[in-house]
């Protein structure tokens, strides 16, 4: 199949289905694999197969073609900008004072009791828009991995993000010095980390997928028992330290947005340019080579993008999990596979799971942080993952 996507590269796009469609035709070639071939393909050139070859049904009557989808790319995205709307709004209005509409609406303009007026602007409203700004980081992050490692179980954390920015901000907040700094540190120790994880994971012939994985696992592993012990020598500043770990959005102010929102939407804009090298990369890594794309290079471009959005959202909320797990699962199981709507619909879906979990946090008599409320919403849809995987399903 990979001298067929070759063909086509050389002739140009427009002969792609006069070398690929019969091959999937001829003898010899399984029903799974033909499946597997067409389903990816149409996601990366769906004009022309979906033209060339709109077949549906096949042997023992099931599908070989692009998986059904449950809702329209842009319907998907209307629902989700309603809601990111809706839970903006139910953000700010509740809290230890609680608003009715019109209050709300009155402080909004700048009208009404002052104190009201004070509390969604320099409290409240801020920290929504924070919640939702790091979720859209978190999403983007997890949807970029999961489709750079092939792996469903990929998270932002996964190389060694998260250990990085930890010991950094463990560092500086258990020694009392410098705290002001304590969020630049993070994202430099997250991004410095990434790098370190590539550079041990090259190997002559390139960059190993395996050797990534297992080299964030141990890099993350030696700084988190580093933080450990930094925390076991430390004294009253234990419980800031591990407020920050756990991660949280409490006292966030327009400082917070301002900073981590003129990166995070530059990161989010250099993610989404990678939907096409994501979904070549979805055919295989024999078929994306022979479509021209730079495995080595991509993977690194690729890695750091998302450690520059994850970096960023944990440098101003800490290490707040399972976000960037989910999202990408639960978008795909409505829209698919095609990284060209994956992304940017992972971003509005983890600002919405996020500031949905921020509204949870604050509901009881005593506010959570938020990293506790992903971990037990993420938790069980982790499990239900690796179920699915060991069932072979």
């Amino acid at each position: 199949m990979s001298l067929t996507f070759n063909k086509a590269r050389e002739g140009g796009l427009a002969n792609l289905a006069e070398f690929s469609i019969p091959p999937l035709r001829a003898e010899g070639v399984s029903w799974p694999q033909k499946a597997l071939f067409l389903g990816k393909a149409r996601e990366v050139f769906p004009v022309l197969v979906d033209r060339e070859c709109p077949y549906t049904e096949v042997e023992g009557g099931r599908g070989w073609g692009q998986r059904k989808r449950l809702l329209s790319p842009i319907g998907l995205t209307c629902l989700l900008l309603s809601f990111i709307f809706l839970v903006l709004l139910v953000s700010i209005a509740l809290g230890s004072v609680p608003m009715t509409f019109p209050e709300l609406w009155q402080a909004l303009w700048g009208q009404g009791d002052p104190i009201r007026q004070t509390i969604v602007w320099q409290l409240r409203l801020p920290r929504a828009l924070l919640a939702q700004l790091l979720g859209a980081a978190l999403g983007m992050a997890g949807a970029l991995l999961q489709g750079m490692l092939g792996n469903g179980l990929a998270d932002p954390y996964l190389l060694g993000i998260s250990a990085g920015a930890g010991l950094a901000a463990v560092g500086l907040l258990t020694l009392g010095e410098w705290t002001a700094w304590v969020p630049l540190a993070a994202w430099v120790g997250g991004v410095l980390t990434t790098v370190l994880v590539y550079g041990l994971a090259r190997t002559p012939s390139g960059l190993a997928v395996e050797r990534l994985i297992l080299a964030g696992v141990a890099v993350s592993a030696l700084f988190g028992a580093i933080s450990s012990t930094l925390l076991l020598m430390a004294d009253d500043r234990v419980q800031v330290a591990l407020t920050w770990l756990i991660g949280s959005l409490s006292g966030r102010g327009w400082p917070e947005v301002q900073v981590a929102g003129a990166y995070i939407l530059v990161g989010l804009g250099l993610g989404w340019g990678q939907a096409r090298a994501l979904n070549l990369l979805s055919l295989g890594e024999e078929m994306a080579v022979s479509l021209g794309i730079p495995l080595a290079r991509t993977r690194v471009v690729i890695g750091l993008v998302a450690a520059w959005l994850a970096a960023t959202a944990v440098s101003v909320g800490g290490l707040i999990g399972f976000v960037g797990l989910v999202v990408p699962h639960m978008v795909r199981q409505g829209v698919g596979s095609d990284y060209r709507w994956l992304l940017p619909l992972s971003a509005l879906a983890g600002a919405t799971l996020l500031s949905g979990a921020d509204i949870l946090s604050r509901l009881g008599p005593i506010e959570l942080p938020v990293g506790i409320v992903t971990a037990v919403m993420g938790a069980p849809f982790f499990g239900w993952l690796l179920w699915q995987q060991g069932a072979g399903r």
